[in-house]
């Protein structure tokens, strides 16, 4: 199966969208699966990973409901707080929808990403490593030591690392990026998705040649098999349409790279994270 990774859908009159104000007009509308469907379509993909937008339990029960009528959405990453006492019925009960497929921490928008490591959040976490639940990991990369810092107290996570933790591809900046990722990558059932990158750009004046060294870096670092392509539309949108994100990321691979690395790339890997029922 071809599969984008990441992405989102959202009606906006549901009150869930803080972070999406007419002062951002070309995400202040809703975008649901209909609006996809010819980008998906012209590039061959079978589906999509719809991913929360909203820090709320309600965004994720819609969303499933949006999955229930849509062929197109193969699985749907909710949102949980680790700091609610009730999050593993709350997470139970998502679970018994067949097209949830795991959890997103979004540390962005955390005040202080310190909180990832309080005894209580470890705890919970180290519960949904032990019954390997698949988590998204939303960081910037000035997040990164508190995230690593995490890892090394629940190794064995099951965690992919959306955008490539969102480097300052604007300035060019590499380190200590780099060198974080790399960390990272060392502790074997973290993933990484090759998505979110141009909106880290600047959005109306990148080049393609600016995604190479990040884009190249992370593949060295997770390998062909830890590794997925996700668009994050609509919110590319404001840096680039469908076409110019795929665009860039594969002319951006490694030259050596063949059919088999990039059909782990777009989809098969994220068919194995996710553990989608791909039909044999």
């Amino acid at each position: 199966m071809r599969i984008d990774a990441h992405q989102h859908y959202w009606k906006i009159d549901r009150g869930d969208y803080g972070w999406i104000t007419p002062d951002i007009p070309l995400l202040y509308r809703d975008f649901l699966p209909g609006n996809l469907l010819p980008s998906l379509r012209k590039h061959g993909l079978d589906g999509t990973i719809l991913v929360q937008a909203a820090p709320t339990l309600a965004e994720t029960d819609y969303l499933l409901s949006l999955a229930d009528g849509s062929d197109s959405i193969l699985g749907v990453v909710g949102w949980l707080d680790l700091a609610d006492d009730r999050c593993f019925v709350h997470y139970d009960r998502f679970a018994r929808h067949p097209k949830f497929v795991g959890f997103r921490i979004m540390i962005q928008d955390m005040p202080d990403a310190g909180r990832i490591l309080e005894p209580a959040f470890v705890e919970r976490l180290k519960t949904f490593e032990k019954r390997d639940v698949p988590v998204d990991l939303l960081l910037v990369s000035g997040q990164l030591e508190p995230v690593i810092r995490l890892i090394e107290k629940v190794p064995g996570l099951r965690g992919v690392v959306d955008h490539i933790a969102k480097p300052n591809i604007a300035a060019g900046a590499m380190e200590p990026w780099a060198g974080q990722m790399r960390r990272l990558a060392s502790f074997p059932n973290l993933y990484c998705k090759l998505s979110g990158m141009v909106t880290e750009a600047e959005h109306r004046a990148w080049k393609p040649e600016q995604f190479v060294p990040y884009i190249r870096h992370a593949i060295d670092c997770f390998g062909e098999n830890r590794v997925m392509f996700g668009s994050d539309w609509p919110v590319c949108l404001l840096a680039a349409e469908y076409d110019e994100v795929m665009e860039v990321l594969v002319r951006a691979l490694p030259g050596e790279w063949g059919e088999r690395q990039r059909a782990k790339l777009f989809g098969g890997n994220a068919a194995a994270f996710y553990k989608l029922d791909t039909g044999g």
